[in-house]
């Protein structure tokens, strides 16, 4: 799925559409914040939305009803890697070093954050084949030997 840019109007209202994740146009003009917008203006980049396909309807009697489409978090990735790659020549450490210059995140977190994600697991670890003592502490019989000794028993039968 292409996601396309949105403008900030627009991402203005996604944020409320993505909290209500199905609604009617009644819904969001009640939901919206003050000052509210005019209800043409919504039903307006309602219509904008879903062409770029944020958004889908579907018609219940003489109303629509609309559905979020693209998820919050699929939105909020494709944004980081634009502004990756148009600042930060596509390195998460140039943006982790950003952050931290601008006192947006402190060694604090970073410290928290991957003491969170260091786990400590056990490795699975071959046990060791020992042939050679195996061979010395437990001799193969030969067959001959075990031969010899069904032979012993038919003969006493």
């Amino acid at each position: 799925m292409k996601i396309n840019h949105l403008t900030s109007a627009e991402e203005n209202l996604m944020k409320l559409f993505w909290k209500l994740e199905s609604f009617y146009l009644k819904d969001v003009m009640e939901q919206h914040h003050e000052p509210k917008p005019h209800q043409n203006t919504v039903s307006t980049y309602l219509k904008i939305l879903v062409e770029k396909g944020y958004l889908s309807t579907e018609k219940e009697g003489r109303i629509f009803k609309y559905s979020v489409i693209v998820p919050f978090d699929d939105y909020k990735k494709f944004l980081l890697k634009e502004l990756s790659s148009q600042f930060f020549n596509n390195s998460g450490k140039e943006i982790l070093e950003f952050l931290f210059n601008e006192n947006m995140i402190s060694q604090k977190d970073l410290q928290s954050y991957f003491d969170l994600k260091i786990e400590m697991k056990p490795v699975k670890t071959k046990e060791p084949k020992l042939e050679y003592a195996e061979e010395i502490l437990n001799p193969k019989k030969d067959k001959k030997g075990k031969d010899k000794k069904k032979k012993k028993k038919k003969n006493d039968d």
